[in-house]
């Protein structure tokens, strides 16, 4: 939950953010339970509208556009946030708008200190996403590759189950891998010499269960921290490759990383290090604006208002799409001008 400004002189400004986590809860049953997140969202939603409220000193009396997450994602977590952000956008007669989740990750780094410039390469790796889009304005996003399978994130959080770590596994691997030798073992690097942009993380999990099977039942912490460093390298490794390729592909020298992936300390130190090799510059989002967060959807939404991309609805009717390609979203990619965004 989020509140944020637009402004003349520059990109919207976030003015207070509250966020709850449900990992603790999906910890009990090693990923997320749908019916118990959707559950749990009720609970939540009109709480943190109010700390955010209290927090940036405002009332509901201030806010000119109520914004929700549309798609993609869990239909019954998309049907609370719509439910509630249409009744409540209702209720004070404003518009309401919805959200495509990626363009919120996409469009994050602008909340940054040092916010990128249009056009730019965005590599997405959220949760099931994985994605090399060109990004020349806001919504304009064309496809330049994507997985075929299992995304980064998801690659994370299969090993780490196979490793028996926490949940939510990424980070956890992350910790362990930073125990181990990245270069212990031999795992494959799926798709790193195609010649295109996709990519493909079902056989690295493939690889690392059969690893596993040789260690035997119960291996070494050091064999374990060896093959997660192991699995964090070569999941880096392809991810850095592809968005080098997707920036000479392009003739582009800013790469944007965001989603839940783009926290990882190693993907960032191997971005940067092959960005300055060729010339150009990597943007993130704050670390604590990685994962899914209001604050995105708030700068997605005030972005398409400001720029008139906004599709805004006042009738109380709405839907939601789990499924929605982030290249349908258009808009007709308004630029904003460099004083805006530099």
């Amino acid at each position: 939950m989020a509140l944020v400004e637009t402004r003349s002189d520059g990109p919207p400004r976030l003015l207070a953010e509250a966020l709850y986590s449900q990992a603790a809860m999906h910890a009990e049953y090693g990923g997320v339970v749908p019916e118990l997140a959707s559950r749990d969202h009720i609970r939540r939603v009109v709480p943190l509208a109010r700390q955010v409220l209290a927090q940036a000193g405002a009332t509901l009396a201030s806010v000119d556009l109520v914004a929700y997450t549309r798609g993609p994602g869990l239909a019954g977590a998309l049907l609370v946030g719509a439910g509630v952000a249409v009744a409540l956008a209702s209720a004070l007669d404003l518009p309401a708008l919805g959200v495509h989740h990626l363009e919120g990750h996409l469009l994050s780094p602008f909340l940054a200190e040092d916010p990128p410039q249009f056009p730019f390469v965005a590599l997405l790796v959220s949760g099931g996403h994985s994605q090399l889009m060109d990004v020349r304005g806001v919504g304009d996003y064309t496809l330049l590759g994507e997985t075929i399978d299992d995304a980064a994130g998801e690659a994370f959080d299969k090993t780490a189950k196979l490793l028996g770590l926490g949940y939510p596994g990424g980070p956890a691997l992350a910790r362990l891998a930073a125990l181990g030798n990245a270069q212990a073992f031999a795992l494959p690097r799926p798709l790193l010499h195609s010649g295109n942009l996709d990519f493909s993380f079902a056989g690295l999990k493939t690889a690392v269960a059969t690893q596993l099977r040789k260690l035997g039942d119960d291996p070494s912490e050091r064999l374990r921290a060896d093959l997660a460093a192991s699995t964090q390298a070569a999941i880096v490794d392809v991810l850095a490759a592809k968005s080098m390729r997707a920036l000479e592909t392009r003739g582009m020298r800013r790469l944007v990383v965001a989603g839940g992936v783009g926290a990882n300390l190693r993907l960032r130190e191997k971005l940067d290090a092959a960005a300055a090799r060729i010339g150009a510059k990597v943007h993130y989002p704050p670390l604590a604006l990685c994962t899914d967060n209001g604050a995105m959807i708030a700068l997605a939404a005030a972005l398409r208002l400001q720029y008139g991309l906004a599709d805004v609805d006042r009738s109380g009717a709405f839907d939601v799409r789990p499924r929605w390609p982030l290249a349908d979203v258009g808009g007709g990619g308004a630029v904003p001008p460099p004083t805006a965004i530099s």
